[in-house]
């Protein structure tokens, strides 16, 4: 049983066969920190329409829905127009974006999250929640 497959049985989310397919297929789409990828609908229509050709991009966009006002998965809207998913974890990490290939790398580093704590306290406010997102292009070596 997938992550996702988990959290929907522990939330009382119902799993048809559809959706049991398109979480099996989200669950592999994404590995934390070393990740693979992050979807958006019409990739991971298309992954399932591998397995099973009857499962329409609707049944997908309302499964993902579904999932995500479930809190079980993390929708991000990245600069590209289109919105990505991945599994929620209780675990934090930041995200780096490649700008010309659209590849995206999870990361936590400590020394960052330190600094916002401080910006934080330093401007008089505790840190309760942040999101970081960087953008960047590799850097081509010689």
């Amino acid at each position: 049983m997938s992550k996702i497959e988990e959290k929907c049985k522990s939330r009382g989310v119902r799993l048809t066969d559809q959706r049991r397919l398109i979480a099996k297929v989200m669950s592999e789409s994404k590995s934390t920190y070393g990740s693979k990828d992050h979807p958006d609908v019409d990739e991971l229509h298309k992954r399932v329409n591998l397995l099973d050709k009857n499962i329409s991009i609707a049944t997908v966009y309302r499964t993902v829905k579904l999932f995500e006002e479930a809190g079980i998965i993390e929708r991000h809207d990245f600069k590209e127009g289109k919105s990505r998913y991945e599994p929620l974890t209780e675990e934090h990490h930041d995200h780096l974006i490649d700008v010309k290939t659209g590849e995206i790398v999870e990361f936590v580093d400590k020394e960052i999250e330190e600094l916002q704590k401080k910006v934080a306290e330093k401007l008089g406010y505790k840190l309760v929640d942040h999101k970081l997102e960087l953008y960047a292009q590799k850097i081509k070596k010689n």
